[in-house]
């Protein structure tokens, strides 16, 4: 006698059934709360930017949120598709950590390009220095 193939929408269904832990709530919960004081403490001190810190915020509140209303993340994973929830959170911050490489790869290009027009702008500068320095005068 061979065993019954599984029904995949009948598995899908065991995995968003299961019920949550509540240590892993909590560990989340608490990374969270650390995150959300950790930017706040480092935007006090001056070590991030106050134009990186929304972003920060939302992810710490984010975090907090779905780790207080499993119901939503359960929610967010039926409507794109996943089969756990824990993959839904693993595939957000997946786009997450790919939204920031860009953002600092275009940043970094900025910086570049302005780097190259200073250095452009001060050979320019020396060179003209140099000229006005080593010319004659008339006298």
């Amino acid at each position: 006698m061979s065993p019954e193939p599984l029904d995949p929408e009948a598995l899908r269904r065991f995995f968003m059934e299961q019920p949550e832990a509540f240590a892993t709530r909590v560990l989340a919960l608490i990374a969270s709360l650390i995150l959300f004081v950790t930017v706040l403490h480092l935007v006090r001190r001056g070590r991030l930017r106050e134009e990186y810190s929304p972003i920060w915020l939302a992810v710490a509140g984010g975090t907090t949120l779905l780790s207080v209303w499993f119901a939503a993340l359960r929610w967010l994973t039926r409507a794109i598709g996943a089969w756990t929830p824990s993959s839904t959170i693993f595939f957000f911050g997946e786009l997450f950590l790919l939204a920031i490489c860009l953002n600092y790869a275009v940043r970094l290009s900025q910086l570049a390009n302005q780097v190259k027009s200073l250095a452009q702008e001060l050979a320019i500068l020396r060179s003209d220095l140099a000229r006005t320095t080593c010319a004659p005068t008339d006298s």
